[in-house]
Parts: C-alpha cells; structure tokens; sequence
C-alpha cells in the first residue's frame, strides 16, 4: 500500500462499483420521466376516456402528470426516513441486497401500465421506485463512506454521484423516440430498472460487508481486519483498526443517537444544520427543474431537436462529475461547493436574460443552451457530488444512520417541492423563474462561506472531534477557519 493510503484494489472497486449501482437507478428513475412527457399524457388522456367517455381536462391532465412525476419524491422521502431502520439491524450490504425487491415490484406496476389501461399502477410503480431510490441515497453513500480509506473517501465518495448522472443520461439516451421514448415502448422504458437490479443482486454476495459496521456494531474484530486486508490489499491494517477502535470507544460513551437528540444536542446541532443546508443547496439549486423540464425548456428556447440539447446537457453532466472526482480531493469539499454556487448563480442570471430576451432576438436560443450546459456543469462540480458523501463525514459511527435519515428527508422534501411546484410557478413568472434559483443559491453561497468547515484528508473521527471541541465552546462562534485550525490541532 503506498504512504498516502491511496491503493485501489479489485476487492474495494467491487465493493464501490456494486453499490453504485442503486445511484444508477435513482438518477435513471429521475430522468426517465422527462423525454416520453407528451406519449405519456396521451397514455392518461386516452385511459380517462376509455372509462368516461368525455376528454381529459386541462386541470386534470396537468395533476395527473405532476403526480406521476413528484411521487416519486414522496416514495423517496418515505425510503430515505427509513435508512436507520435497515442498516443496522441487517448492515449496509444486505439493506442494499434487500431494497432490489422495490426496484423488481415497480418494474412490474410501471411495465404492465399501459397493457392493465391504469395509470394508478403507473403512479404506485413511481411510488415504489422512489422508495427504492430514496433507500439507496442513505444505503450508497454510508456504504461507500466506511468501506474507502480516508485518502480516498472524496473520490469515491464522488462516484455515487456520478452513477446517479449516468443513470439520467441513460434514461435521456434510451428516452429518445427512435429507441424506447415511444407509444408501443414507454412501458419497458419505466421498467427496465429490473435490469440494474438483476446486476446488482448478482454482485452483492461477492462484496464484503463494512468493516465499520462488523467492528463497531457487531463488535466482530476478527471478520473487520479480513474485510480491511481485502479492501486495503495489504496485511498490514493496524491504522485504519486504530481509528475504528478510538472511534468505537468515542461511540461507547454516547449513547444512541435519535433524530431527535441530533436536533437537542449541542454536540449535533451544528453539523446537522450544515448537512441540511448542503442537501438543501443541491435540491434548491433548480437542477431538478432543469432535468424534470429540461426539453420543454429547450423547446421554449426555439431549439429545433430539444432531445438531442437534453441528452447535450446528460453528457455535460457526466463529464464534470469526472472532472469533480479528481480534484475534490487536491482543491478540498467547501471551495468545490462555494465555486460552484456561485457558477451556478450566475449562469441562472444568463439563462433568464436569453429566456426574457427570446422574442426579440433568436439567437438568445443558443445562449440559453449554453447557459443551461454552464449550470449543470458547475453543479457537478460542487453542490451535485459534495452533499451525499460529507454527510458521512460530518458524523461518528453512532449518530450516522439518523443524520442520513435526517439528510435524505430534507433532499427529498426539496425535490419534491421543485417536482411538484415548478409548473406552476414557471407559468406565473415566464422567464423569470431561475431569478427564484439565484436567490436562493447566493444564500446557500453565504452559509457554506461562514459555517462549512473543510473535511478533506480527515478521519471521522478527527472530524468529529472538532465538533465536539467546538460545541465545548459554543459552536456558533467559530468561523470555518477557526473550525479547520481546531481540526489540525494534535488530538
């Protein structure tokens, strides 16, 4: 293994790969929706006339469809409140293996929709799912976080994110009319999940179950240092089994943490607030606005092949949450997210101007893709990847489980909120509507400067220990300098 503890083994990407495989599905299920919008609605026009005999209204076809999109958030703020419950009483691995009976039932209730005339098995298929996704947004990032060594822990850390954006650019890509984004094939393109979830079942049994979780749960030392050498590829694990042991005595003397106690106690309150806003800066950003409606906002920029601009913006996507995996650990987690708040912020600013100005000059249509490509970009590069993985980070072993269940909810609440509430806002405000975004992300801008500290090359417990040193001394009046400065003290 060399000095910086920065070994990749077969065993650890198995282990990573295998799991992200839920992050897959959850971006998937995201964009899925999208390109097949208008072959669906004709789906619920012709079904509600089949069984009354009178068209559609207006009202009614645009509740229906919003339902159908935002009920996916529903089922995933139900699954992510629910991530302490499995973890650890069956562990990280088995939770994952177990989720994949969701992803075959809803693959089931969406796939035989259209053949069954009912768009409530549609509905309850997106339900399902989004209990599927909400559970893997808690399971992925726990697993990932306790399997990576500490050097690596960003990087990795990175790559739940970026299975989450290359399940949305396979569900643009596969969404397209000449493929499954069809009238006869619509159903098979909301039910293919089934097939990452077959992968992901065959994978699981080869994995190792988290050293973290065998030692500190279980209190199975032995089986923790043979997943460790696995993991490591060395014999030699006696400083990560340190750093497990120091953090399980520091778990020893806390008692379970509720979600309650993670709101009451002065020792959580702050790093609870700050993976709050974090989850509330990624959702509130207005990227879902741009994934959920992206080809209708295209289309109302007068690009001519809007599908082919989306799946565009798919590729942008990919390409920076690459760019992201290999500098958050050279340029650190809080100046990743602050550059890319105030990317995002200002690229919101030039799409409303191209969007206001449209009418009057034509090519403002191109600005607007560029724009919207610039925005996705900078997301990736801070607010996409960077909240999933420093939740992990800003928690000991004992409060994790209910700080990602507290995480998770507030992701999902948000997304569903922007899921649910952008059409109708976007039809008030016109072109306006990204003015909301940039508000909003200039304030996230201001608390991640003031409150977030810098977790890089830390370990958990290193990190843990600045909170508990700032709680000691009252938390609020560190700045993330003086909590950085705490933090490379000797402990």
């Amino acid at each position: 293994m060399d000095s910086g503890g920065k070994q990749v083994t077969f065993q650890l990407m198995l282990a990573v790969g295998a799991a992200v495989i839920g992050s897959l599905q959850f971006g998937y299920n995201t964009g899925v929706i999208n390109a097949p919008q208008k072959i669906i609605e004709l789906f619920l026009n012709e079904t509600w006339y089949d069984r009354y005999q009178e068209p559609i209204t207006k009202t009614s076809l645009t509740t229906l469809w919003s339902v159908s999109v935002a009920i996916f958030s529903v089922g995933g703020i139900v699954g992510s409140f629910s991530v302490g419950l499995f973890v650890n009483r069956f562990g990280r691995r088995n939770s994952m293996f177990m989720a994949n009976v969701l992803a075959f039932v809803s693959a089931a209730f969406m796939g035989f929709s259209k053949m069954a005339g009912s768009w409530e098995m549609l509905i309850i298929g997106r339900f399902i799912v989004g209990l599927y996704s909400g559970l893997s947004t808690g399971f992925v990032p726990m697993y990932v976080g306790e399997v990576a060594p500490t050097a690596l822990r960003g990087a990795l850390g990175t790559l739940h994110q970026l299975g989450i954006v290359v399940g949305i650019l396979m569900a643009q890509v596969f969404g397209m009319e000449a493929l499954m984004g069809n009238a006869s094939l619509w159903p098979i393109l909301l039910g293919f999940t089934f097939i990452p979830a077959i992968v992901q079942c065959v994978l699981l049994p080869f994995c190792p179950e988290s050293p973290r979780y065998l030692l500190i749960n279980k209190n199975e030392e032995n089986k923790a240092k043979t997943v460790l050498k696995k993991l490591r590829g060395t014999s030699d694990v006696s400083a990560d089994m340190q750093e497990m042991k120091e953090e399980s005595r520091q778990m020893m003397r806390e008692k379970k943490v509720t979600i309650a106690e993670l709101f009451r106690s002065p020792l959580y309150r702050q790093p609870i607030l700050i993976a709050i806003m974090l989850q509330l800066s990624q959702q509130l950003s207005g990227i879902n606005a741009v994934f959920y409606y992206s080809t209708r906002i295209f289309e109302k920029a007068g690009v001519e092949q809007p599908v082919y601009a989306t799946i565009g913006a798919g590729v942008v996507n990919t390409a920076f949450t690459v760019v992201s995996l290999f500098v958050v650990e050279r340029a650190g987690r809080r100046s990743l997210h602050l550059l890319g708040l105030i990317g995002m912020a200002g690229s919101a600013v030039l799409m409303t101007i191209a969007l206001a100005l449209l009418e009057q000059l034509k090519w403002m249509s191109y600005v607007s893709i560029v724009a919207i490509f610039a925005f996705v970009a900078f997301f990736e590069i801070g607010p996409g990847p960077i909240p999933w993985f420093i939740v992990a980070e800003l928690f000991s072993q004992g409060p994790r489980p209910s700080a990602f269940a507290v995480a998770g909810f507030f992701n999902w609440t948000a997304n569903f909120i922007v899921g649910m509430g952008f059409q109708y806002v976007e039809e008030l405000t016109g072109p306006y509507v990204f003015i909301i975004f940039t508000l909003l992300l200039l304030g996230f801008f201001i608390f991640t400067y003031f409150k977030v500290p810098e977790t890089k090359g830390r370990t958990f417990d290193e990190i843990s220990t600045v909170f508990r040193q700032s709680a000691a001394s009252g938390a609020d009046k560190h700045s993330p300098e003086e909590l950085n400065r705490l933090g490379d003290s000797p402990l």
